[in-house]
């Protein structure tokens, strides 16, 4: 009988300070993701977080020559190799940060096509969060990878933060994020939320993940 491979989520942290709120997010993120593909399937679950400031030096040195330090080498691997992505920046002018774009200017740019991508970000002020959706999914959309719906945003006020009835706590968005990631790394709809698609949500709604990775592949 033939060994199954582990499924491989790698989480990329690029906060600055040690600790970190950025990598506590990241690593939030990859626990949800790593319970709801326990709880789904039967092969076994090895998680992953590259801290990019650990790697900030041997960055510089491959943007500089060309040859990317051993260290470097391996972070890039377990990128482009992993079954599904977690991505974490921290905000700076509206954007994601230096170290990270500088990371990822180092990734092929085929080399994660129609990997699911979850991505999120920290900051000190809720007003930040459209960095997401202005900067985030852009820069994976260039490199053809599939940012799955949910992601999630973790301003200072939101740590402990109990949330209200108007909108969800930052537990229960990282659940439904990790929900979300699981599914696509298994090939399921992607349905972090607890409720079933209904035909209002229309036909798109029930559309299998799968379905999706298969058309960009094709495109």
């Amino acid at each position: 009988m033939f060994a199954t491979a582990p499924l491989r989520v790698v989480a990329v942290s690029a906060g600055l300070s040690s600790p970190s709120s950025t990598r506590l997010l990241a690593d939030r993120l990859a626990e949800a993701t790593r319970e709801r593909l326990a709880a789904d399937q039967d092969r076994a679950v090895e998680v992953q977080v590259v801290e990019l400031r650990d790697l900030a030096v041997s960055i510089a040195n491959h943007l500089v020559t060309g040859f990317p330090p051993a260290d470097l080498r391996e972070a890039i691997d377990a990128v482009t190799g992993a079954d599904g992505l977690i991505a974490v920046s921290p905000v700076f002018t509206a954007s994601y940060s230096g170290l990270f774009k500088s990371f990822f200017d180092l990734i092929e740019n085929t080399a994660l096509t129609g990997k699911p991508v979850l991505i999120a970000a920290t900051g000190g002020t809720p007003r930040h969060s459209l960095v997401l959706d202005h900067a985030m999914r852009p820069l994976f959309a260039y490199l053809r990878a599939v940012t799955l719906p949910t992601s999630v945003y973790a301003a200072s006020e939101d740590w402990g933060a109990p949330g209200d009835e108007y909108a969800e706590g930052l537990p229960s968005r990282i659940r439904r994020a990790g929900g979300e990631l699981a599914s696509a790394v298994t090939g399921r709809t992607v349905s972090g939320a607890t409720r079933a698609a209904t035909l209002d949500d229309g036909e798109d709604a029930v559309v299998p993940f799968a379905q999706q990775l298969a058309a960009l592949r094709v495109n």
